[in-house]
């Protein structure tokens, strides 16, 4: 197979972001453009979304909470269901 080289223009700022994402999932900018390309012909057309996961605001509060509830040493815990039901009157 021969190879072509590709040309494209892009914000300085744009490329930069994509490169540091890319290189999160572990690619760099040739690898995630080819990923793209092949993938469109097969699709025929945009053919997917790859991207970090990463929480929401609303999220990322409710994980904060959590932890903040899990060192609380004044907060009942449960270790089993049923007392947790009982706790609950169900």
């Amino acid at each position: 197979m021969s190879t072509t080289n590709l040309s494209i223009r892009t914000d300085k700022e744009i490329k930069e972001q994509a490169e540091k994402i890319f290189a999160e999932l572990g690619l760099n900018m040739t690898t995630a453009v080819n990923m793209f390309l092949r993938t469109a012909i097969r699709e025929n057309g945009i053919p997917f979304e790859l991207k970090l996961d990463v929480p929401n605001e609303t999220t990322k509060l409710a994980i904060e909470e959590g932890r903040e509830i899990a060192k609380d040493p004044n907060i009942k815990g449960y270790t089993n269901m049923e007392d947790f039901k009982k706790s609950l009157d169900l």
